[in-house]
């Protein structure tokens, strides 16, 4: 009876696993790499660490408080809106926005974008890799 039950756990949980798509994975792939040359210990990405990034407070840019949620709420599958501009922003989650993290070009440029607003600085390879798999998992 519990190897039934372990079985229909782990098959429940492959179904439901999120992938990304073969350009993303390279990608993923490449931050990996330079995530292990920057830290010897590294050993993969994480959904949590990537949680707490995006949840976390900074002095963005321009000088206010702000967090990824500031303009991406905390509900990753809504909408949000940009504060500087107040063009609305479709939902982050790729299980509410299909379209999300499937364009390599397009995550770098908004990765690239979003943690100078944020953080006033470009992001890590660490800190790239744990966001995007935490957005990967909503």
């Amino acid at each position: 009876m519990k190897k039934v039950l372990c079985f229909s756990v782990l098959a429940l949980t492959l179904l439901h696993a999120k992938e990304f798509s073969a350009p993303m994975k390279t990608y993923m792939d490449g931050l990996s790499t330079e995530a292990k040359a920057q830290n010897a210990s590294f050993t993969g990405f994480d959904a949590k660490r990537g949680e707490a990034l995006f949840f976390s407070q900074h002095t963005g840019k321009k000088g206010t408080q702000m967090s990824c949620t500031t303009c991406h709420s905390t509900n990753l599958k809504n909408g949000g809106q940009n504060v500087n501009t107040n063009k609305p922003i479709t939902a982050l989650a790729p299980s509410a926005n299909p379209t999300r993290l499937t364009d390599v070009s397009e995550v770098e440029k908004w990765l690239r974008r979003n943690f100078n607003d944020v953080f006033a600085r470009e992001g890590t390879a660490l800190e790239k890799g744990d966001v995007l798999t935490y957005i990967i998992n909503q």
